[in-house]
């Protein structure tokens, strides 16, 4: 059996945090603020992981209200979720994001956010893809106020044990 599931998120941009997506830190001068580390990129991931998977979404594994998930990492909360599909039975086939920004450029650190996102899930890096656009100037990721992310993954579950079915022909 398998299944689909997407993932959005924004966040907005301030002055005085770190800028991480997938779970990468990026030279800029301004971050993406959030209860976490706002990591945008990992919080549509887990959305559509959970969501694919038939669980809850992150606001109810990881509620903004907790102290124990103020400023921790994305990364981590990824390999939380991966641990519920597994729990469950489920596993990645792939996973296919995009990020949505004016600036900065995103290019210089896709290889790193693949490789750190595979990590995360215990997955190949073949299973996982990234992506990055603008809007060409248009709203609120084209004026810089936030950066906004896409997600789009396909699991499935793991095989159980019993009889070959044959589809009939």
């Amino acid at each position: 059996m398998t299944r689909i599931g997407s993932g959005f998120d924004v966040h907005r941009l301030v002055e005085g945090r770190p800028l991480i997506i997938g779970g990468v830190k990026i030279d800029y001068h301004l971050g993406l603020d959030g209860h976490s580390d706002a990591d945008v990129l990992i919080h549509a991931l887990m959305d559509a992981l959970l969501g694919a998977a038939g669980l809850r979404d992150i606001g109810h594994y990881f509620p903004a209200d907790d102290k124990n998930y103020f400023g921790i990492s994305s990364i981590k909360m990824l390999e939380d979720v991966k641990n519920k599909l597994d729990t469950t039975g489920w596993k990645l086939i792939n996973a296919d994001m995009i990020i949505i920004a004016e600036a900065p450029k995103m290019a210089p650190y896709i290889e790193a956010m693949c490789n750190k996102i595979a990590e995360a899930l215990g997955a190949a890096r073949c299973r996982v893809a990234v992506k990055a656009t603008t809007t060409e100037g248009l709203g609120f990721c084209g004026r810089g106020e936030g950066i906004a992310a896409q997600a789009v993954v396909l699991i499935e579950k793991a095989a159980e044990p019993g009889p070959v079915r044959r589809e009939a022909e």
